[in-house]
Parts: C-alpha cells; sequence; structure tokens
C-alpha cells in the first residue's frame, strides 16, 4: 500500500501502538482520503506529535451502543472495536489555532486494549488487517455493473450529479472504497462498511445499504435499478 511518499507492505511497516481520534459517523478505508479540521487541544498535541514521529493515527468510532448525549459528555467513551490508520499526508494552520489535515489510509487495524498514560490523548494497542496492504488481488470480485447501477440510482433520486468520467476510470477498489466513504449514511452502516470482510463483501453491503434507503425513500427500487 502506498501512501503518500510511504509504502506500507509488511506487518514491521505499522506500528504495534497507536494514537486514536474516537471520531462518530467517520469513515476511512485503506486507500482513501479523509480531510479533518482539528481544533481540540488533545488532538491538537496527537498530530504534533504524529507530525513529529511516523505521521500515523487511528480514526475509530465511539462505540455505536454509546447514547450521543453520552458522547458529548464523556471524554473517554467506549470504542468500536475496528478501525483504520491514517497517514497524514497533507497538512496546513489556519491561524486561528486549528489544522487543516488530509489523512490517507493504510490499513484496518483492530484494538486490543488501551495504554494507559499521561498524554492528554488516547493510545491503544492494535492488530492490523494485513491484507489491506496487498488488496490488488480483490479487484476482480466485484460486481462492478450493480455498484454502478445502484450508484446511478440513488443520484438520479437525489437529482445528484457525479464525473461519470472519472468513475469509470477508478479501479474496483477505488470506486467502492471512495463510494463508501461519501455515501450519507449513519454510524452503524459505515461501522458495517469498514468491517466487511473483503472487498466483494464491502461492494454488496453498500449496494444492500443504498436498496434499503432508497426503498424507504422513493418506494420502487427495481425500477430505479434498471
Amino acid at each position: 500500500m502506498q501512501v503518500g511518499n510511504a509504502r506500507y507492505l509488511t506487518a514491521g511497516d505499522v506500528p504495534e501502538t497507536l494514537p486514536i481520534f474516537p471520531l462518530a459517523g467517520a469513515l476511512l478505508l485503506p486507500g482513501g482520503q479523509l480531510p479533518l479540521n482539528v481544533f481540540e487541544p488533545r488532538y491538537l498535541a496527537m498530530f504534533d506529535a504524529a507530525l513529529a514521529g511516523n505521521r500515523l493515527v487511528g480514526i475509530v468510532q465511539p462505540a455505536l451502543s454509546e447514547p450521543e448525549a453520552a458522547l458529548d459528555a464523556n471524554d473517554s467513551p467506549a470504542l468500536c472495536q475496528v478501525g483504520c490508520i491514517g497517514r497524514i499526508t497533507s497538512w496546513a494552520e489556519t491561524g486561528d489555532g486549528r489544522y487543516i489535515v488530509s489523512l490517507g489510509g493504510v490499513c484496518r487495524f483492530r484494538v486490543i486494549d488501551e495504554i494507559a498514560g499521561h498524554k492528554p490523548y488516547r493510545t491503544v494497542r492494535i492488530a492490523p488487517f494485513i491484507a489491506d496492504l496487498s488488496s490488488a488481488q480483490e479487484e476482480n470480485t466485484v460486481d462492478r455493473d450493480g455498484l454502478l447501477s445502484a450508484f446511478r440510482a440513488y443520484l438520479d433520486a437525489n437529482k445528484l450529479e457525479a464525473d461519470w468520467d472519472s468513475v469509470k476510470r477508478a479501479s474496483n477498489l477505488t470506486l467502492v472504497n471512495s463510494l463508501s466513504m461519501m455515501s450519507p449514511f449513519g454510524p452503524a452502516e459505515k461501522q458495517a462498511l469498514l468491517e466487511a470482510p473483503d472487498l466483494k463483501t464491502r461492494a454488496e453491503t453498500l449496494v444492500a445499504i443504498t436498496e434499503i434507503l432508497l426503498a424507504r425513500d422513493f418506494g420502487d427500487v427495481d425500477t430505479m435499478l434498471q
């Protein structure tokens, strides 16, 4: 996996511990790009440390069972067990105390345990999904026509446009992961897409969620998919 100027090919290329950015509703996938607006002092400190080191942070959602009010009040909410490693590929200071950051997705990870410490941000021990570092063999497993049909139906139903020339040029890996990340789904659906065991299952999950939303909001899905 090439992310920015770095290559991640084996387990030795990713760390055993990782600072984490708990972020509800956020989805980062391998090969994807996630823009962030960082303003809390503890996360500014976390990004300062990452920039001085390996430039890697973890994006993970708070546990989906946590009520929203509790998430707002709790500085250390329980975490979902699966997140994604992101490499800082660009960053800028805004002049008013914020960072504008872009993260490139490296690979998913499973949280093993949290490491106690005195830093203002949280750090966890992880088990990386090493298969994410070499997923090119999954390209031919995706039903591209079915995926594009569902995507087109969603755009048409919501009167949206897409750059179809770019869509046609995109690899299946880029297409599936990019559509998953930009999809307007809730935290549970985002987590399901993240935890899909392989690219084929993620594409099928994306199509299924899209069809459910279309049926709920617009009715006759079969006609829309033709």
